[in-house]
C-alpha cells in the first residue's frame, strides 16, 4: 500500500538516491552531477512547513518524493513556491506521481502558497501531462536554456493558482 507522508532527515539517503538516479538517467533535473547526502542535508534544511517536502513509501521503501521550494529569497516572493517530483524509475506510471502531486498541492494550499511554478525540460511529456492534469497552465518557453547529454534544451514554465 502506498503512504504519502511529510518527509524527515533520516529519508534524506532515499531522496538523494532518486535524485541521483534522475541527474544520471534524465533531463528532468539540468543538475549534471549526482549529489552527496550533505549537499541534500543543506537542501532539507531550507524546507519547513511553508516549503514541504514529503515522500511516497510502498512497503516500506522510499519510491518518490516532491517538494515546495522557496521560488525566491525576496520576500514579495513568499506565496510562490517552485515544484519538484521525482518518482524512482520502476515505479513510474502507477499513480505514485499523482498521489505525490495532490498531496503536495494540499500542504501548499494549507501553508498559503498561492503560485506553483514547475520549469520541465522538453520531452518530458509524461510531466507535462501530469502538470496540466492538475490545472496548470503553460506561460511560455526558455529557448535553447540548457545543456545535458550533448543536447540543447527548452524549458517549460508552467504555473498553477492554489
Amino acid at each position: 500500500m502506498l503512504k504519502i507522508r511529510n518527509a524527515i532527515l533520516k529519508d534524506i539517503k532515499s531522496i538523494t538516491e532518486i535524485y541521483n538516479e534522475a541527474i544520471v538517467n534524465t533531463n528532468a533535473t539540468f543538475d549534471t552531477e549526482k549529489k552527496t547526502i550533505n549537499e541534500m542535508k543543506e537542501w532539507f534544511k531550507d524546507h519547513d512547513p511553508k516549503n514541504p517536502i514529503i515522500v511516497a513509501e510502498k512497503d516500506n521503501v522510499i519510491v518518490g518524493w516532491g517538494a515546495l521550494s522557496k521560488y525566491d529569497d525576496k520576500k514579495a516572493y513568499s506565496n510562490t513556491a517552485e515544484l519538484s517530483l521525482y518518482v524512482l524509475k520502476d515505479y513510474q506510471e502507477k499513480g505514485i506521481g499523482k498521489n505525490l502531486m495532490n498531496n503536495l498541492l494540499k500542504e501548499g494550499k494549507k501553508a498559503d502558497i498561492h503560485a506553483v511554478i514547475a520549469r520541465i525540460t522538453e520531452g518530458n511529456d509524461v510531466s507535462i501531462y501530469l502538470h496540466k492534469e492538475f490545472g496548470f497552465k503553460k506561460i511560455g518557453t526558455l529557448k535553447e536554456v540548457g545543456k545535458k547529454f550533448n543536447k540543447i534544451l527548452d524549458v517549460h514554465i508552467f504555473e498553477k493558482m492554489l
